[in-house]
């Protein structure tokens, strides 16, 4: 069976967005939802997309906006928290969209969790992303539902807000003291993620699986932020710093107001590399290397997506 029409939770993000754009392109009906109409605003012009202003974490809610379609993915996730704010989000939340999709009779659900999900980690963050997957496994069973799960390492590309923020700091900063700046990631490539889960909306060989999604290059982060400063043509001293030093940076970001840089529970998290030694999936074809689109960099601006949308309107 077809899923023609697919309902996304995180819709209006960076992934998201992405994703968005490529089931339209598959001829699909995607509706969004979102707290607020104005965070997805730059989707409006894509030809197929109906954005749903709704209270995700309201089971009846959720029931009502679910009901009529086929597929429902979710997306949401938060990088920082509380015990409260990550169990809610990364836990709570995908329980509610197990039972929502049972009672409005949808059989099918894809699940983002994490690279480094894991229920011993010492990071929040990456122990309820392993308690969301449990929730999200136990549906196969539980619920009848056909799931998958993808477990990507950091993502980046036109609008990420991982590149895009060492390229801010690089612009203000001659001299760069990362913390964690030794530990390995095997960032993927945003056009790569959406691709594994658009393919794998109708794709029964995918029921079950959980898959873990890596480019094809393994770098330290200090490695990436200087990739980072060359691709931009700046000079840039990068200075990774012990763990002691990382984690009494990470300490002083957290009271940091407003957007945080890092904290504590990131410093947990990259204590652990954050690779993928099997690869990424050959169902998926082959990963895009970073070196062959870093280029984004130069040109980024938060209305480029839009100028995209608006040619798959046609407008």
């Amino acid at each position: 069976m077809t899923a023609q029409k697919i309902c996304i939770l995180g819709g209006s993000g960076f992934v998201g967005s992405h994703l968005a754009a490529r089931l339209v392109e598959q001829g699909r009906q995607v509706t969004i939802a979102t707290r607020r109409r104005e965070q997805a605003k730059h989707l409006l012009p894509l030809p197929s997309v109906e954005v749903v202003e709704t209270n995700i974490h309201d089971p009846q809610a959720l029931k009502t906006l679910f009901a009529g379609h086929d597929a429902v993915i979710n997306l949401v996730g938060i990088l920082h928290g509380n015990r409260k704010t990550f169990e809610q989000v990364h836990a709570e939340l995908p329980r509610k969209v197990v039972s929502a999709c049972h009672a409005a009779g949808v059989t099918r659900l894809l699940h983002m969790s994490a690279l480094g999900a894991d229920v011993n980690s010492p990071s929040l963050y990456q122990r309820t992303k392993a308690d969301g997957e449990a929730v999200v496994r136990a549906a196969e069973k539980t619920h009848q539902l056909h799931t998958t799960i993808f477990r990507p390492s950091v993502i980046f590309g036109p609008g990420d807000s991982f590149l895009n923020l060492f390229a801010q700091l690089l612009r203000l900063a001659p001299v760069v003291p990362l913390a964690s700046g030794n530990t390995r990631f095997q960032p993927v490539y945003v056009g790569d993620v959406v691709r594994a889960f658009a393919q794998s909306v109708d794709d029964p060989a995918t029921y079950g699986q959980t898959y873990s999604l890596c480019g094809p290059q393994v770098y330290s982060l200090a490695d990436l932020v200087r990739l980072t400063a060359q691709t931009l043509g700046l000079k840039r001293a990068v200075i990774p710093l012990g763990q002691p030093a990382s984690y009494l940076f990470a300490a002083l970001m957290e009271l940091k107001p407003g957007r945080k840089l890092m904290t504590r529970d990131n410093y947990y998290a990259a204590l652990k590399d954050n690779v993928c030694p099997e690869g990424f999936p050959a169902l998926f074809g082959n990963p895009t290397p970073l070196e062959a689109v870093i280029g984004y960099l130069k040109d980024a601006n938060p209305r480029c997506n839009y100028r995209r949308f608006r040619q798959l309107a046609r407008r």
